[in-house]
This record gives structure tokens, sequence and C-alpha cells, in this order.
């Protein structure tokens, strides 16, 4: 992998983590349709970790004063706390999402990185969210904000995160969309999507780093890794910042017919391809 395959891969993962449209499913996607070389599982990861001090910068404050609040103390932070007052709770209300996708992980680890990373499945299930997105979009009445997520709202959007793990779900796209359902307002789903993610995200990448404690990253990759890592951060704060003022006036619409379009044409694809060798 040379050092702009390291840019290219960093930039999809930095906007697909956020985006509604799988990050998962892009990584593998993008070296199969081109033809390059697996850049490997220490690559995924340091990519992952851009991500996640993505997220954790843009809402370290929010994160803190979710703690505060948890523990009967006054929020530091009156600007990222508008809403939080009003739920004190919620900082525990996310611990308890986080278990259905913690489960899931554990309990089917191997068929996400093997029989699941097929490009049909990853294209069944772009579609398939596509449609159930937008579904919520007509079904939720988008009334609630953070102040009003209730702890049967956080539960519902931790069990949609669990089917994230099937490449072509997309975490946010799922959570956003039960997040609808559940009567949340856009940018609301999108904002507790993205808190939820970021101890998914930091115990998916911490994990990874367990499995290989002695790995060693290549002297001639070194270079390539940082790189990416530094430009998956960027790209993925942007991304949020950016989704979040979209989502204040947007709608999920041009999302749902990326992923439609999307799905159908990795179908075709794998459809020619297997086509081409006979399978």
């Amino acid at each position: 992998m040379n050092l702009w395959q390291a840019v290219v891969l960093a930039i999809f993962q930095g906007v697909t983590e956020f985006l509604p449209v799988s990050s998962t499913a892009h990584l593998a996607l993008v070296p199969w349709i081109f033809r390059w070389n697996d850049p490997g599982l220490a690559f995924d990861v340091a990519l992952h970790v851009g991500t996640l001090v993505a997220v954790l910068v843009y809402f370290v404050r929010t994160w803190l004063d979710l703690v505060l609040l948890a523990f009967g103390k006054n929020p530091a932070f009156d600007a990222s706390s508008a809403d939080l007052k009003s739920n004190p709770h919620l900082f525990w209300f996310l611990v308890l999402a986080t278990i259905p996708a913690a489960l899931a992980g554990w309990a089917f680890h191997e068929q996400v990185e093997t029989t699941w990373r097929h490009p049909v499945v990853i294209a069944i299930a772009l579609i398939g969210v596509a449609l159930l997105m937008a579904w919520s979009e007509r079904a939720g009445k988008q009334r609630k904000n953070l102040a009003e997520v209730g702890l049967l709202d956080s539960w519902m959007v931790g069990l949609a995160q669990a089917v994230a793990l099937v490449p072509g779900v997309s975490r946010s796209g799922i959570t956003m969309t039960a997040g609808l359902l559940r009567d949340l307002k856009r940018d609301t789903a999108a904002r507790f999507s993205f808190l939820l993610s970021t101890p998914i995200i930091a115990g998916a990448a911490l994990k990874e780093l367990l499995n290989f404690p002695n790995y060693r990253v290549p002297a001639e990759m070194q270079t390539a890794f940082a790189l990416g890592a530094i430009v998956s951060a960027i790209v993925g704060y942007a991304t949020i910042a950016l989704f979040l003022k979209y989502l204040q006036f947007g709608t999920f619409k041009i999302f749902i017919y990326y992923r439609l379009i999307l799905g159908i044409i990795i179908l075709a694809l794998a459809f020619f391809f297997e086509l081409g060798t006979g399978v």
C-alpha cells in the first residue's frame, strides 16, 4: 500500500464512519473494486483510532458534562449542557445502550471478519437499511431532543447498534434510523448516535490492538499508517460538524438514494466478477 492509497482509505473512513452509509462496507469495497492489496488489520485499527480521536475531540465537553451530571455535579460547559441539565441520567442510558453491541461483537466476531464481508451481503445490507431509513423518515414524529431521550429510547437505539456488525448496515445509519422511529429529531438522533459510537469505536480499536500485542508496523509502512490516522481524524471531525449542521434543515433522502444505488452497483459487480472467474 502506497501513501495515496492510504490517504484515499483514510478519507473514506473519516467520511463514512459518521455518515449513514457504512464505513466497513466502503473499506472492504474500495480495495475489492480497484484490486488493491489488503492493507491488513493494523491499518484498519490506525484509521479507527483516527476517527475515535475525531469524535472524542468534537464531543469532549459533552462527555465531561454527561459524567458530571451523572454523579450529581454541575456541568462545566454551559454551551454543551443546554439539553443535558434536564436529563442527568443520559450518561447511564448511554452505558446501558452500549451493552447489546458489545455482546454481539463478542458473539459474532468471526462472522464479522469473514463470511459477512462478502460483497453480496454488504449490498443487501445497504439496500435493506436504505428502505428502513425511508420508512423512518415517514413514520418518525421528530419531536424529541436530548433532554427527552429516555431509557427505552436508549435501549432501542442500542439494540439497533448491535445489528451494525453486519458490513453495509452502518452503525450511524441504523442507530439514527432507530432514533427517528423513537421520534427523535434528526440532529438529536445523529448526536445521540455519535455519543453512543464513542465507546464502541474505542472498544473495537482496543480489542484489535490486544490481538497483536507484539505486532510491529514495518518501517516502510509507518508513514502511511501515521498519515492514515491523521487524515481520518481531520476528515472525521469535519464530517461530524458539517453533518450535524446539515441535519438542522436537511433529510436523510440523499443517503437513502446513495445506499440504494451503491447496493445495486455492488450486486451487479459481484455478479460480473464471479461470472468472469467462473464461480
